[in-house]
């Protein structure tokens, strides 16, 4: 694991509470393992890292984000997502991939719906041109995909732009 990696997980770790990873659990009813982390524990752990860690780029905020999604944990799920969020002007329609294997495997609704509304919609209304009606094309294959995640995005998505 990156070093980024190793200070995100273990700051995670470090906020995480059992009484508050069984109340998500039951909450969210997901198969993710919880650290117990609260969302403005994800959001200043993300902080302190990018604070840290400024050399971060395009491809080691992607790497980044792979990384913690990487392990069925939800607070670094979730920081795989406020990572992208808070580094939306790095990323390009090239990065729908990576994202859309994310939403694959999204799980739950607190994982999938933010990706859709923070980071998908924002990448797409940024582009223009050919890489715009390629995202597009994209999240259109989305809608008629069988995982009910990229299903739930493309709703969202054609729900936030009735153009879309």
């Amino acid at each position: 694991m990156s070093a980024a990696g190793e200070f995100v997980d273990a700051a995670l770790q470090r906020e995480g509470d059992p009484y508050r990873a069984d109340d998500a659990k039951s909450r969210l009813g997901s198969d993710l393992r919880f650290y117990g982390a609260s969302v403005g524990a994800v959001r200043g752990t993300v902080r302190d890292a990018r604070l840290r860690y400024r050399e971060l780029g395009h491809d080691e905020v992607t790497a980044l984000s792979s990384e913690l999604w990487a392990e069925p944990v939800f607070e670094r799920r979730l920081a795989a997502v406020v990572l992208l969020q808070t580094n939306l002007s790095l990323l390009d329609n090239s990065d729908l991939t990576r994202i859309e294997g994310f939403l694959r495997d999204a799980s739950t609704p607190a994982l999938a719906d933010p990706l859709a509304r923070d980071v998908i919609r924002p990448l797409v209304d940024r582009l223009s041109g050919v890489a715009q009606q390629r995202a597009l094309t994209v999240i259109a294959r989305w809608a008629h995909d069988e995982n009910p995640w990229l299903r739930r995005a493309a709703d969202e998505l054609s729900a936030t732009n009735p153009s879309g």
